[in-house]
């Protein structure tokens, strides 16, 4: 697709968390927000009038075939991502699809090889890896102000009180791990700038079938581990530790962050408080990023290569559930 000075975004689907990025869009120069799409024409003439959307649709293939929209938002039921963004990108559209990417590895490979056949980007959307809170923990890390590392942990839960929730149903692809818990796996993947060689996991499943809760390790060989938990059964818990031979960086909120943060650096019985700062609309460097990646050609922060490791190891954890037995993840 040729570049264009303005990028005209369509959302599929009217799913609630669109709402959070309708401001940054709003915000980001260079990005307008064109259409939605549902299967439901009312609803999505709803959605349209709710946030001010110019065109509504009444179908997904509709606006896959529209030719004045650049990059398709896709915020469906986790079993959908895979499909509607590989049929987004063979009818030339860019993508921003929610976590997680897929479901399966085959799957994100799929997505890849569309992705390159059509010459389109396309991105997992983690909004915590493109705040500036999360590019100061990669400067401390790298800059050894806490020596090497030896363990991150970390927590996502929140009280799931929504009987008919499509993250209740394990066929959509439901479940806390992927819903919540691929967030601190995809920490600790990326604080530890590797890929896990051991993991095993722990699930607490409810009467639908899905985890409603799960903790895992993962191994990052011998010397540095991650520990986690998710659920959807316990108070709403974001935190995350990052210790070193010689400090601990604690983060209050690493996942659903504020425009304003505190990272706190703990040596012995030295605190160290940095304070990080962003835009308001906690969505748009996500944005800007994919932006780049289109308009300029540079890779998305969040790869498909790290999409992929990431589903992998969520596919393991879960593996080790099942078999009560660690799993050791292949090497490429």
């Amino acid at each position: 697709m040729a570049a264009t000075r303005t990028l005209r975004w369509g959302f599929l689907g009217a799913a609630r968390i669109t709402r959070a990025l309708v401001p940054a869009l709003r915000a980001a120069n260079g990005h307008e927000l064109t259409a939605v799409a549902s299967r439901s024409i009312d609803k999505a003439r709803e959605h349209a009038a709710q946030w001010s959307i110019p065109r509504a649709l009444g179908s997904y293939e509709e606006l896959l075939a529209s030719p004045d929209i650049d990059i398709i938002y896709n915020p469906l039921p986790n079993s959908l991502h895979a499909e509607w963004t590989i049929r987004a990108a063979e009818a030339g559209k860019h993508v921003l699809c929610e976590k997680p990417l897929a479901l399966t590895v085959d799957e994100v490979d799929r997505i890849a090889a569309a992705a390159k056949r059509a010459g389109v980007v396309v991105a997992e959307a983690f909004m915590y890896r493109h705040h500036p809170q999360t590019l100061r923990i990669r400067q401390l890390i790298e800059s050894g102000a806490i020596g090497e590392l030896h363990l991150i942990r970390s927590a996502f839960t929140f009280n799931l009180d929504r009987p008919g929730d499509v993250r209740r149903d394990l066929a959509l692809g439901g479940g806390s791990i992927w819903d919540v818990g691929c967030y601190p796996i995809s920490l600790a993947r990326f604080a530890a700038n590797a890929e896990p060689t051991v993991v095993f996991g722990h699930a607490i499943h409810g009467p639908t079938g899905i985890d409603e809760g799960f903790a895992g390790q993962l191994m990052f060989g011998d010397a540095l581990h991650a520990q986690f938990d998710s659920g959807f059964r316990a108070p709403f818990r974001t935190h995350a530790e990052i210790v070193g031979t010689t400090g601990a960086i604690q983060i209050t909120r690493p996942f659903k962050p504020t425009h304003q943060e505190t990272v706190t650096i703990n040596r012995g019985d030295r605190v160290e408080e940095i304070h990080v700062t962003s835009h308001e609309e906690l969505y748009l460097p996500e944005i800007e990023d994919l932006g780049r990646a289109i308009l300029e050609g540079t890779p998305p922060r969040v790869t498909l290569a790290d999409s992929r490791g990431n589903v992998a190891t969520i596919l393991a954890l879960l593996e080790s559930a099942r078999t009560r037995q660690p799993v050791t993840l292949a090497r490429e």
